[in-house]
Parts: C-alpha cells; sequence; structure tokens
C-alpha cells in the first residue's frame, strides 16, 4: 500500500463521516466531536478541524489508533481510495 498523503483536520472529518461516523450535537472545543457504534463498543473521537494545515503525526496516529477510530494508516488509505480527498 502507498504512504498515505497528508490530511488536514477538515478532510478527515470528511471521509469519517462518508464512513458512518456521526456528528455529535455537542460541539467539541478544538475540532467535530464524532462517534461510531460498533458491536461490541460505541467509539469517540475529536477531530480538529480549526486548521488548513496538515495534522501532525502524533495527532492522526492518535485518531488512527485502537482507542479512538481504530481505522490504522491502511484503513485510511481504503478510505482515501474509496472516498477521495476533497
Amino acid at each position: 500500500m502507498p504512504d498515505v498523503p497528508p490530511v488536514t483536520g477538515p478532510q478527515l472529518a470528511r471521509l469519517l463521516l462518508a464512513d458512518g461516523w456521526e456528528q455529535r450535537e455537542k460541539r467539541a472545543r478544538h475540532g467535530i466531536d464524532l462517534r461510531k457504534r460498533f458491536s461490541d463498543r460505541t467509539r469517540v473521537t475529536i477531530v480538529p478541524t480549526d486548521s488548513r494545515q496538515p495534522l501532525p503525526d502524533g495527532t492522526l496516529a492518535a485518531i488512527l489508533s485502537p482507542r479512538q477510530t481504530g481505522l490504522t494508516k491502511a484503513g485510511l488509505g481504503e478510505l482515501i481510495e474509496k472516498h477521495g480527498l476533497r
């Protein structure tokens, strides 16, 4: 799989929404508050949307981690292939 291109917060939020994540009613202080229900649990994450700069590697890794979205970089690459970056 090729490397994942740099992703901004708004782009990542759009990808997650296209993947079935729901925006929670509550507005997060630094971004968009998203959740998705899985069979065994509900995952919650906050994606920073206040900058047009690519997300720092550490922030992106935390969002893609098993504790938040559980996507991994490979999963993010699949979302980008499926929905494209806009």
